[in-house]
């Protein structure tokens, strides 16, 4: 890979002494903050726009309230508010009425519950099945033995009808829900509305996929190539 290719993940200095943080701060041979003055200029005018202005001033004031003994310094931060309460809260910061629940069949009990609660502190509710539409896996060319089962008929999980149901009706900010990996892909593509993600599909970790990379050197270490 080029030095000069964009790659904040392989930064060697700490977070305090990056120049993306500090004025005087260190860079590598790949910083962006201090290469790609065109690319910021081209982008930062998109923050002018009045509701992209708004949405994210309302997610820099959310992720301060996140955080409780700010009165002490950053040293002496602590989060206090689950990821679930923080979209309750940003959803009521931009005044939404309408929010949109995409799940995944395997979370329905889930959903039946996050559904609830986000009726409950008073927003509208439109949530979307993946397999609505009962849509056979056939039509996007998965064969019989491609199947989880192949001696049944199996709806397609369909990201898109999802996202066209959401849209049709009429969300103000979207809610992903355990999404398979590249359904989820389509999802976005598709949705008009903002998207947020309160939970990702991981079938062998319940759906907390940092557990592999917290355990990377022990447990998954057979994930590594080297």
């Amino acid at each position: 890979m080029p030095e000069s290719t964009v790659n904040c993940a392989r930064c060697p200095y700490k977070s305090s002494e990056r120049l993306c943080r500090t004025e005087d701060g260190k860079a590598p041979s790949f910083c962006p903050t201090r290469d790609k003055a065109d690319v910021l200029s081209a982008c930062l005018p998109e923050y002018d726009r009045p509701e992209i202005h708004e949405f994210a001033r309302q997610a820099a004031l959310q992720e301060a309230d996140g955080y409780g003994n700010r009165d002490l310094g950053y040293a002496r931060l602590r989060p206090i508010k689950t990821r679930i309460e923080e979209i309750i809260e940003f959803s009521q910061k931009m005044n939404y009425k309408r929010l949109g629940l995409a799940f995944c069949a395997g979370l329905a009990n889930e959903a039946k519950a996050v559904e609830h609660l986000f009726s409950d502190h008073g927003f509208e509710m439109v949530s979307a099945l993946c397999k609505a539409g009962r849509v056979p896996k056939e039509r996007i060319g998965v064969t019989e033995d491609q199947k989880l089962d192949p001696s049944q008929f199996e709806s397609m999980c369909n990201p898109i009808f999802q996202a066209y149901l959401l849209n049709d009706g009429k969300t103000e900010f979207n809610i992903l829900l355990g999404l398979c990996v590249g359904h989820d892909s389509l999802f976005l593509k598709y949705a008009d509305a903002p998207c947020t993600v309160l939970a990702v599909k991981d079938r062998m970790l319940c759906h907390n996929p940092l557990a592999a990379v917290y355990t990377m050197d022990s447990y998954y270490r057979g994930l590594k190539n080297n």
